[in-house]
C-alpha cells in the first residue's frame, strides 16, 4: 500500500506538468523522473511551442535528468508519465537504461508500452523496463478528454463565424 501512494505522489506532479501543457495549448501530457526519492526532472508536452515532433515530455524530462546526473544513463531512476509512451520516447527510455516507467494512461492509438507493442520490455532489446501502469488512470484520462472535448468546441466555434469577421478580429487581436 506504501508503494502506491508514493506512486500516486509522483503522479501527481506529472498531471502538474501535463496541465502546464494543455493552459499551453498542447495536448496534456506531463512527465517526471525520480532518483533516489526525488524529482530530479520534469517534462511536459510542448511540440505545439517548439514547432517540433521532439517536443514530448519524456524526451524534455530525459535531457534534464541526463543534465542534472551528469549521465545519459539513468539507471536508478524512475520515470512516472500521464500517458502511455509513444515509439520514439519508449526507445528513448530503453536507451537512457531507465529502470522503471509508471504510467496513468494507456494510449491505444500510439503506445509502445503495451497497447500496440511494448518496445520498454522486448527482450531482443538490450534493456527491459519493469512497467506499472494505471496509476491515476482517471486523472489522465480526464484530462486529456477535457483537452480534446475543448478543442473540438474552439473548431465548431470557428466553423460557425462568418468568414469576414473570423478576418476582422485576427487583424484585430495582431494590432494588440
Amino acid at each position: 500500500m506504501e508503494e502506491q501512494k508514493i506512486q500516486e505522489k509522483y503522479m501527481k506532479e506529472a498531471i502538474r506538468q501535463a496541465k502546464k501543457a494543455g493552459e499551453a495549448g498542447d495536448v496534456p501530457i506531463g512527465c517526471v523522473i525520480v532518483y533516489e526519492g526525488k524529482i530530479i526532472a520534469r517534462g511536459y508536452n510542448k511540440r505545439n511551442q517548439q514547432k517540433s515532433a521532439l517536443g514530448h515530455a519524456e524526451i524534455s524530462a530525459i535531457r534534464k535528468a541526463s543534465k542534472k546526473l551528469g549521465d545519459w544513463r539513468l539507471e536508478e531512476c524512475t520515470m512516472y508519465v500521464t500517458l502511455e509512451p509513444c515509439p520514439m520516447c519508449a526507445g528513448a527510455i530503453v536507451q537512457a537504461r531507465i529502470p522503471e516507467v509508471v504510467v496513468g494512461a494507456m494510449n491505444p492509438k500510439a503506445g509502445c508500452a503495451g497497447s500496440i507493442i511494448n518496445l520498454l520490455q522486448m527482450q531482443q532489446l538490450n534493456h527491459q523496463v519493469r512497467l506499472q501502469t494505471g496509476i491515476l488512470e482517471e486523472d489522465c484520462q480526464k484530462l486529456l478528454k477535457d483537452f480534446f472535448k475543448e478543442l473540438r468546441r474552439q473548431q465548431k466555434l470557428k466553423k460557425e463565424k462568418p468568414a469576414g469577421g473570423a478576418q476582422k478580429t485576427e487583424a484585430a487581436d495582431h494590432v494588440r
